[in-house]
């Protein structure tokens, strides 16, 4: 609303005042609690944007807060404005809202995620303070979309308030009270129509002035019109302004997104008076897509390539503010990106407004995901919602498409009743020609959309492919499909199937959990380095062929999602940015690629742990450059390692590191001048074996695993060898596998209670003998981790294609644990003594004499012992 409106007010002495209309902010001095009833309230103090569900979330007890909360304030109003039209903007409360003032209903709204208005003229008491209270409910209802989403349903008032007050006579504020088109739009001429919506409120006919300009960027009119009307009383008034032409246009374009301003005024045509205004940006610019050659603005051929965006934050759940929001823009633009795909709901308007400016074309979309209801409710609710989204942001010239539906028949109802399953999919398919008709009807200069998942025949034999005027497919071969190569196959077979319709890959990534790092990358190890291998192979893949039209990201940040488990509960890490907003490798791959200034950039970990190579007391890993550079040459400590062409992207490099500070150079020519990047890299040496020089200080290691992990405490986990002598090791048993799963290549996504380090936990050695390490003599502190990972049914996300369900059989073991010869776990029960899925960690004091180094011994008693991880610190260094 803040970047629709125009904004004129003034605050006098806690009173607001206006002309001829204000809007003032309101987020402050809010009461708030979670209760149903006022009177048993418990209030505490708390200022908008809010929601009750931060914490909660990201616990390790199933489920979040889904109820009802209360948010009252305080609300003078000045006894001057009898007379003027009072209303309160909430530009989004999740998800039913009920606003009361002074005890009684002013009014309500449904769905967690456009924004709405509520008239509180009729309630107000201009003599003395009013009480606001509004009633928000995130209570699961099977008529109000969405039903289930990888994504979590914050409840509260998550964004801005404000009070706005207007003449009798005003631009309507419960709908947009002005709609702009550009009909015709070329190098040299544009033409404008503007729609303007005015409320008289007055109980008697009001003849108005309608005066519109069209200022350019230095604030300059370049165009108008004026119109006189006669506005009949009690009446909400729709028209046509005269058509305005702008000769000699400055396009909008994502290299210049230039915007003009269109301003319309109201006034008494008899006195003069100013009764309202109302100002919208305007960028002037025409595009299409074709199904064989992609998409084209200003008759220029333009990849789309960008991201999709999630609202919520961490520490602030979704109630963020809109520096923040703002800032998720910049860094779109800053990598490189054209293109937002907001998803998968309408979002905060410095969103849209952030686009426009930056240049970022978008489509916007209503929450129908994964399901719907079969009822006329359900229905209703969609159209309206899709109907409010447009309305709301229809003057924005970053807008290019409008999206309804999400992997709707990813979780199909009725799968053991098929004649009921056809009904539903039947209802489904009759949701969407309406929802697209209602679009076409409401919009007609923009594209509509579905996003599928890759389910071709399930959405061909639906009629589903053949409804929007694009569509997206959701692809993800390679990640919750086997094989990667997957992918340019289904493009070319679909647009094969289907050659005048044109295609985008609305979703595509994999999960890059930033504190895991793997020399061996594989499918669902977590690693960014498996990820970034995804991105550079779907990014190449899809710049090959002109016909796909847009490569949409998912995600452009980590987000939250309180169902999922894996290695970060709670949280889908296929961002590009962790969830505060901090670059991962794969950002910095779409930076190289898709700037057009010179780019080049280390990429990995600052510190990294691994064991000597041999006795030469060097660790040679990979490292990674992301380069929009021909030919990079790398230093590393002083050295010329030599030069490396960049292909797609990328320069791979084998580096000798030694212990301690590393500083890697590199440098690469663009356009005739010389770039470079400088980066230091703590290693943490691990000694081949313990009799060399390098001073032993700790060891943790991951048992089980490939991959490498960083913890809470900034430690290093390494992965686990099989034991040498000398060195150390595990001896006996193997490395933990799901039964039944043809989805994991080693160890479990389970959450891990009791811990934020799951990825120490999710593997394990099972059927382990021993575990020797071969230290000299001193005191240590041993640290032992379990835990069971077996057990129950276990339900996967439905985005898990190949393991929807599994039943795992219980994990029964019981068995001993010996340090050096010395019980130290009798009759070791995990299962019974602490359950399922729960970290376990056993400390013990060591004290190593002579040659005998620490052994640990595990002695079955009933099935299979395990270990999960140890640790060994030296103690009195």
């Amino acid at each position: 609303m803040k970047f629709i409106l125009s904004l004129y007010g003034l605050l006098l002495t806690g009173f607001i005042y206006a002309q001829p209309a204000a809007i003032t902010n309101i987020n402050h001095d809010w009461l708030f609690a979670k209760e149903n009833k006022p009177a048993q309230a418990k209030w505490e103090p708390v200022q908008l944007p809010h929601t009750w569900n931060t914490d909660d979330v990201m616990d390790d007890v199933p489920g979040y807060y889904r109820g009802v909360g209360l948010y009252k304030r305080k609300l003078p109003i000045n006894k001057k404005l009898k007379g003027k039209q009072i209303y309160l903007l909430f530009e989004g409360a999740n998800q039913f809202a009920e606003v009361f003032i002074n005890g009684k209903k002013a009014g309500e709204h449904t769905g967690g995620y456009s924004a709405f208005s509520i008239a509180i003229t009729d309630f107000v008491n201009f003599e003395k303070e009013n009480e606001l209270l509004v009633k928000v409910d995130n209570s699961f209802n099977q008529d109000i979309p969405p039903l289930s989403a990888d994504f979590t349903f914050y409840g509260g008032l998550y964004r801005d308030v404000w009070l706005k007050v207007v003449d009798a006579v005003h631009f309507s504020v419960q709908e947009n009270g002005q709609y702009i088109t550009t009909p015709s739009v070329n190098a040299k001429n544009v033409t404008v129509e503007v729609q303007t919506v005015i409320n008289n409120s007055e109980s008697v006919s009001r003849k108005i002035k309608i005066n519109t300009f069209v200022r350019n960027k230095k604030g300059i009119v370049v165009a108008s019109s004026l119109q006189q009307v006669q506005i009949k009383p009690g009446t909400v008034h729709s028209f046509r302004q005269p058509v305005i032409n702008v000769k000699s246009p400055q396009l909008w374009s994502p290299e210049l997104p230039y915007l003009y301003t269109v301003t319309s005024e109201i006034k008494d045509a008899v006195t003069g008076k100013l009764l309202d205004v109302v100002t919208n940006k305007l960028g002037f610019r025409w595009f299409h897509f074709d199904a064989a050659k992609g998409f084209f603005l200003n008759d220029k051929p333009v990849k789309l390539v960008g991201t999709s965006r999630h609202q919520d934050h961490k520490g602030l759940g979704n109630a963020v503010p809109d520096k923040l929001v703002v800032k998720d823009i910049l860094l779109l633009k800053k990598m490189g990106g054209n293109f937002l795909r907001v998803a998968h709901y309408p979002q905060d308007p410095s969103v849209l407004a952030a686009c426009d400016s930056l240049g970022i074309l978008t489509s916007v979309e209503i929450p129908v995901v994964n399901e719907i209801t079969e009822t006329e409710t359900f229905y209703s609710n969609c159209l309206a919602m899709q109907a409010e989204m447009i309305r709301q942001h229809y003057n924005h010239p970053s807008v290019i498409i409008w999206c309804y539906m999400n992997e709707v028949l990813l979780r199909p109802h009725y799968n053991n009743d098929k004649e009921k399953q056809k009904n539903y999919f039947a209802a489904i398919t009759k949701l969407a020609k309406a929802l697209d008709s209602v679009t076409r009807k409401e919009d007609p200069s923009r594209y509509t959309m579905i996003a599928h998942h890759g389910d071709y025949k399930r959405y061909n034999e639906t009629g589903l492919n053949n409804i929007a005027m694009i569509v997206g497919w959701n692809l993800y071969s390679g990640w919750y499909g086997p094989n990667m190569s997957d992918f340019p196959v289904f493009l070319d077979t679909f647009h094969k199937r289907h050659p005048n319709t044109p295609i985008v890959v609305s979703e595509y990534g994999a999960d890059a959990d930033p504190r895991i790092r793997s020399t061996a990358p594989v499918r669902f190890d977590k690693s960014v380095e498996y990820t970034t291998k995804l991105h550079q192979y779907y990014f190449t893949e899809m710049m090959k062929r002109p016909f796909v039209a847009a490569a949409m990201i998912w995600n452009l940040a980590d987000f939250n999602s309180e169902t999922r488990v894996e290695s970060m509960p709670h949280i889908n890490n296929k961002g590009l940015l962790e969830w505060d907003r901090t670059a991962k490798d794969p950002y910095y791959y779409y930076q190289a690629m898709l700037s057009k200034n010179a780019f080049i950039k280390i990429m990995g970990a600052s510190t990294i742990a691994g064991i000597a190579d041999s006795s030469n007391l060097i660790c040679t890993r990979q490292v990674q450059v992301a380069a929009n550079i021909d030919e990079v040459e790398l230093i590393l400590n002083g050295q010329t390692i030599g030069k490396k062409k960049t292909v797609d992207g990328l320069s791979e490099w084998q580096l000798p590191f030694k212990n301690g500070n590393n500083v890697i150079e590199v440098k690469g020519e663009f356009a005739g001048k010389m770039h470079s990047d400088k980066k230091i890299v703590t290693f943490l040496l691990q000694s081949h074996h313990f009799d060399q020089v390098l001073k032993f200080e700790q060891l943790n290691i991951l048992l089980g695993a490939k991959r490498y992990f960083v913890d809470d405490e900034k430690q290093q986990w390494i992965p686990d060898q099989p034991y040498k002598e000398g060195s150390w090791g595990f001896i006996g048993g193997k490395i933990f596998q799901i039964p039944n799963s043809n989805r994991l290549p080693y160890g479990t996504d389970k959450n891990i209670a009791g811990t934020n380090n799951d990825p120490v936990y999710q593997t394990q050695q099972i059927g382990i003998k021993k575990y020797r390490l071969d230290l000299p003599a001193g005191d240590y502190e041993l640290t032992l981790h379990f835990a069971e990972l077996l057990g129950g049914q276990v339900k996967e996300l439905p985005y898990n294609l190949t393991d929807p369900e599994r039943i795992e059989p219980n994990g029964k073991r019981i068995f001993n644990v010996y340090i050096n010869g010395n019980l130290l776990l009798d009759n070791f029960d995990i299962a019974a003594q602490y359950g399922s899925a729960t970290a376990v960690s056993k400390k013990v004091k060591v004290s190593v004499t002579g040659n005998t180094g620490i052994e640990i011994d595990f002695r079955s008693v009933e099935g299979e012992p395990i270990l999960n991880a140890l640790q060994v610190k030296k103690l009195n260094k």
